[in-house]
């Protein structure tokens, strides 16, 4: 019984880190559009609202209007990653 326990932790585990890396992705996008609607850089504004663990396999591309911000949902029981998520968001140009 205590090897099925630890499998059904392990992926619950998985389950919130993977829903964190979601949610945060989101929120990283966004502080990225804002950046570089005012002319910041993208990227290290998609980096601050990261905490280190997802910082790692981070990609920001700025598009046209938009910018899509890719991280990689670490695994729990490796070093490596499981997938890709990617957000994109726009934030409006602001003129002076």
């Amino acid at each position: 019984m205590l090897p099925v326990l630890l499998v059904l932790a392990a992926l619950l585990w998985q389950a919130v880190v993977a829903g964190q890396a979601l949610w945060l992705s989101a929120a990283a996008a966004r502080a990225a559009a804002r950046a570089a609607a005012v002319g910041a850089d993208p990227e290290a504004a998609a980096r601050g609202t990261l905490p280190r663990s997802l910082q790692h396999h981070l990609h920001v591309d700025r598009d046209h209007d938009a910018v899509r911000v890719d991280i990689a949902i670490p695994s729990v029981l490796t070093s490596g990653a499981l997938a890709t998520i990617e957000s994109r968001a726009s934030f409006p140009g602001q003129s002076r």
